[in-house]
């Protein structure tokens, strides 16, 4: 209905506009009052960490992996290694993991932790063996580095390394003879060496880097070089095509 400059609308007609204006007014406000506490939850940053995750996670991740290394006849993993890919700052991942983890009776080593504007490592103990974890920041997301290593899992497999000293196992999964150059040591692999437990030969090594090569014919072929910390066990496997794979970290 229109009504003109000057026109006297009857009171009855003013009523029910007032009435249609109060009850918008009212509607209004109601939704209003409905939608503003869900602002906080559609905005919210926080990390909501994963029930089903093997290692803490957040759930709202753009790539995530877990990866576990086993040995023969022991049932529960040396090393756990968690790698994802967070679209969150690092300071909300820093203050997710520092949560969760310490749920778990994780540890924090404060005299081990390197802390930069975009890089955070941080060492820990766990009722399992010691733990590290790395952040970084790039682009939009913070990437995650989290790794747990089981000592009883490790001494039980053998390959635990002394104090101070890092284990190296050579592995040789071809029914060939293979030998090895490993820095100014010679040493031959039998045929499918390590295959079964324990026959593969295992070092105790000082930390530093070595270098190693595959001897064919008398000739080392296919060096590669390896750096070994204290504490940590390594395998190089010679592949059952006589081919030299890459050096797998065991603990």
């Amino acid at each position: 209905m229109t009504v003109r400059q000057g026109t006297k609308v009857p009171a009855r007609w003013r009523l029910l506009v007032c009435g249609l204006a109060l009850l918008a007014s009212c509607a209004l406000a109601a939704s209003a009052g409905a939608w503003v506490p869900r602002l906080p939850l559609l905005f919210s940053s926080a990390l909501t960490p994963d029930p089903d995750a093997a290692l803490p996670a957040p759930t709202r991740a753009s790539y995530r992996e877990i990866g576990t290394t086993k040995m023969l006849g022991v049932e529960a993993p040396l090393r756990t290694r968690l790698t994802a890919r967070i679209p969150a700052e690092l300071s909300d991942v820093l203050a997710f993991y520092r949560n969760e983890l310490d749920k778990l009776d994780w540890h924090e080593q404060h005299d081990d932790a390197d802390i930069a504007t975009d890089h955070i490592r941080l060492a820990y103990t766990t009722p399992l063996g010691p733990a590290v974890l790395e952040l970084d920041r790039k682009d939009s997301s913070t990437s995650v580095n989290l790794v747990q290593r089981n000592k009883q899992a490790a001494t039980m497999a053998r390959v635990m390394p002394r104090p101070g000293r890092a284990s190296l196992m050579l592995t040789n999964l071809s029914d060939k003879e293979a030998v090895l150059k490993l820095d100014n040591q010679t040493v031959t692999l039998p045929a499918r060496a390590g295959k079964e437990r324990p026959e593969a030969p295992l070092f105790n090594m000082p930390p530093g880097k070595y270098s190693y090569a595959l001897e064919v014919n008398g000739r080392p072929e296919r060096g590669a070089t390896i750096e070994l910390a204290a504490g940590d066990a390594w395998e190089v496997t010679v592949g059952p095509e006589g081919d030299l794979w890459s050096p797998l970290q065991l603990y």
